[in-house]
Formats: structure tokens, C-alpha cells, sequence
């Protein structure tokens, strides 16, 4: 077998198969495929999946596709023994199950489709064999990062704010949220990012009020509130950054609430460190925003985990009762949205460390006023 980082994840994985009477695991949701065997090829879909991952708790793996990806498999995924599936998937698991003799197989229960499951199980039972539903077993492998993924992110942030400034320096009035996002996501591919980690978000003044605003044909006007929220993939890695300012000179109110969502950010940041939950972090800036007098302005969760997927554990919320451990990157993303007025959204991306934080973040446009 090959070394990198995927031999080491597998080698955690069978072991984390054999503590738990695991024969063997079948692995379907995408980014727990490509962080376990460098398999890059993407799902069309949650009915069109580009391969499983069949993982026994000891001896080879298998990459299960169709003809479509065989080349790419044998490139990306050198440690897996590539199986085609030409008579469908459960004729290969049949087929694979007898030759490597495992009687149980765990499922990610998250992913793994029932339609997909109940033709399994029948299969299962009249062999005697057992279906086992698995949640988050890849994911908390995932949660915790080491040096190597933490060299990407870094450099996924720092690309991710470059293509923001690229663009950001040819934004003039009359321009539409629609051709900004555009601009955006092709300069990401100019710069070298695989793609956006997420749908660009660009909105003009009442559209900002929309967390998860979906660029419309809105012309840019002098003296527009402008949020941003974009992030790319680098290697595999993903970032994620919120930037709000206005096109031309922002007057007082625009100012007094903008410098509150930036206490609030800091004061998130502020409270980051290995043992506290994200629960506490959420609270810090919260109360911030509360006591500005838009607590009830400020409806999403503060922030998310970043990795191979641009939304995963730990979650920074009301909810987050998980204490952060160090090497976790998560966002800081306090907001306040008003209807009738528009909204501010400001982002950064951090590790978690024993004592503090690391900002992950230099773009600093928006966040000195």
C-alpha cells in the first residue's frame, strides 16, 4: 500500500472497525469517500453517486464504480482495489461479500438511501448476514484537523480572500449581484480553486436581510449596502468569508451597526479556546448583539465546522454542547438582518487552540470601521 494521509485514516478506520465488532464499512457520502481514499469525483446527485467506499475491518479496500470513473479511480485512489459494479451494486457487495467473508456490514445512515437499504436488507436476510446503521463515524475523524490540513485551509483562506480582492476592486455602480457572483466564481477558477465550496452570495441593500440571499439582476447603486459571502475549495479544502460594506460613504446608522456586529465577532473570537462549548461562544456574541438592542435580529447559529465540506462539526449555537478541542476550524459569523432596512453579516474563519484561537482571515475590508 501507498502512504499519505489516507493510509493513516484508513489504518484509524479498521481500527475503529474492529473496536466496534465491525466487519466491514460501506461508505457513500462524498466527502467521507474523497477524505478517506483522495477519490475526487463528485455525485450527481444523491440518485447518482460517483462510487462507494467498501472498507473491511482488515485486509484491502475497495472503491466500487462504474466504467465512467475507472480511470480516475485507479489515479486518485491508489490504496483501493477499483471493482466495477456493471450488474449494479448489491450484485458486487454479493459478489465481494463471499470473497472477503465479512457477515457484518455498517452503512452510513445519514446518506445511504432507504430505497437502497431496504433492496440490502432483503438481500442480507436470506443470507444470515447483518446491516448495521452507522452516524457520524467518518465525521468525527474529520472533526479534529492535523498540520497538513491545516497548511490547506490556510491556504484556502488566503486564496479565497485574494479572488475577493481581485474582484472587489472592479466593483462600480450598475453592476448587477448576479454578474458580481459570476465574477467571482470564474475568478476562483482563474486563480486555481477547484470551484466555490458553496453558492456565491452577492445582495444589495434589503436583499442582505436574506441570510442565504440568492443573487438576483438588482443594479448596484452609490450608497448600497453590500454583503458577500464566498468561499472555494483548494485541494480539497474548503473557506468561507463574509464581508458587508457599503458603495460609497455609510452614514451613522450604517456605521453604529456595523461596529456592533464587529464586537460581536471579536467577542466570539474572544471566547474560542480548547474546553469551551460552542454553546458559550454563541452566547458571547450573542449578548453583544442583545444588548445593542437586535438580540431578535440575529437569528442563525455564530458559526460551523470547516473542512473537506464547507458545513460540518462543531457547530457554534444555542444547541452546540460540545466542547471545542484543538485543531477544530470553525467559523465566527454574527449577523443582523432587518427587512425593511438590509443586513450586515461579517465572517472569519479560526483554529482552535489550547489557549485561544488563530484568525485564519488578513482581508480586513469592512472590519476597521
Amino acid at each position: 500500500m501507498a502512504g499519505g494521509v489516507e493510509f493513516e485514516r484508513l489504518v484509524r478506520v479498521q481500527a475503529t472497525l474492529r473496536r466496534k465488532n465491525i466487519d466491514a464499512l460501506l461508505v457513500s457520502q462524498p466527502h467521507n469517500r474523497r477524505y478517506l481514499s483522495g477519490y475526487t469525483a463528485p455525485d450527481h446527485g444523491i440518485q447518482e453517486t460517483s462510487g462507494f467506499l467498501l472498507i473491511p475491518g482488515d485486509g484491502p479496500p475497495y472503491l466500487l464504480t462504474d466504467s465512467r470513473f475507472t480511470l480516475q479511480a485507479e489515479a486518485e485512489a491508489p490504496l483501493y482495489q477499483v471493482a466495477l459494479y456493471s450488474k449494479g451494486l448489491l450484485k458486487l457487495l454479493e459478489r465481494l461479500q463471499k470473497k472477503i467473508g465479512f457477515k457484518t456490514l455498517a452503512f452510513e445512515s445519514d446518506y445511504f438511501l432507504h430505497s437502497s437499504f431496504l433492496r440490502l436488507a432483503s438481500l442480507w436476510a436470506k443470507k444470515g448476514l447483518t446491516l448495521r446503521p452507522e452516524s457520524g463515524l467518518i465525521e468525527q475523524m474529520r472533526v479534529v484537523k492535523d498540520e497538513h490540513e491545516l497548511h490547506l485551509l490556510r491556504q484556502s483562506t488566503r486564496l479565497n480572500e485574494q479572488v475577493f480582492q481581485s474582484v472587489y476592486q472592479t466593483i462600480e455602480p450598475g453592476m448587477t449581484e448576479r454578474e458580481i457572483a459570476l465574477a467571482i466564481d470564474l475568478t476562483m477558477r482563474e486563480m486555481g480553486a477547484e470551484g466555490p465550496s458553496f453558492d456565491t452570495i452577492v445582495a444589495f441593500g434589503t436583499n442582505a436581510a436574506r441570510p442565504h440571499a440568492v443573487p438576483t439582476d438588482r443594479e448596484l447603486l452609490a450608497g448600497d449596502l453590500v454583503l458577500i459571502d464566498m468561499g472555494l475549495v483548494h485541494k480539497g479544502y474548503c473557506s468561507d468569508m463574509t464581508r458587508t460594506f457599503v458603495f460609497g460613504k455609510p452614514d451613522q446608522t450604517y456605521l453604529d451597526r456595523h461596529r456592533l456586529v464587529r464586537q460581536a465577532m471579536l467577542a466570539g473570537i474572544g471566547t474560542i479556546r480548547a474546553g469551551v462549548t460552542g454553546a458559550e461562544v454563541d452566547r458571547a456574541a450573542r449578548r453583544v448583539l442583545a444588548e445593542g438592542g437586535y438580540g431578535e435580529a440575529f437569528g442563525h447559529g455564530l458559526g460551523h465546522g470547516v473542512g473537506v465540506a464547507v458545513h460540518e462539526d462543531p457547530r457554534l449555537s444555542p444547541r452546540g454542547r460540545k466542547q471545542l478541542r484543538a485543531g477544530m476550524v470553525v467559523t465566527v459569523e454574527p449577523g443582523l438582518y432587518l427587512a425593511d432596512w438590509g443586513g450586515i453579516r461579517l465572517e472569519n474563519m479560526v483554529v482552535v487552540t489550547d489557549t485561544g484561537c488563530e484568525v485564519l482571515n488578513r482581508d480586513t475590508t469592512g472590519l476597521d470601521l
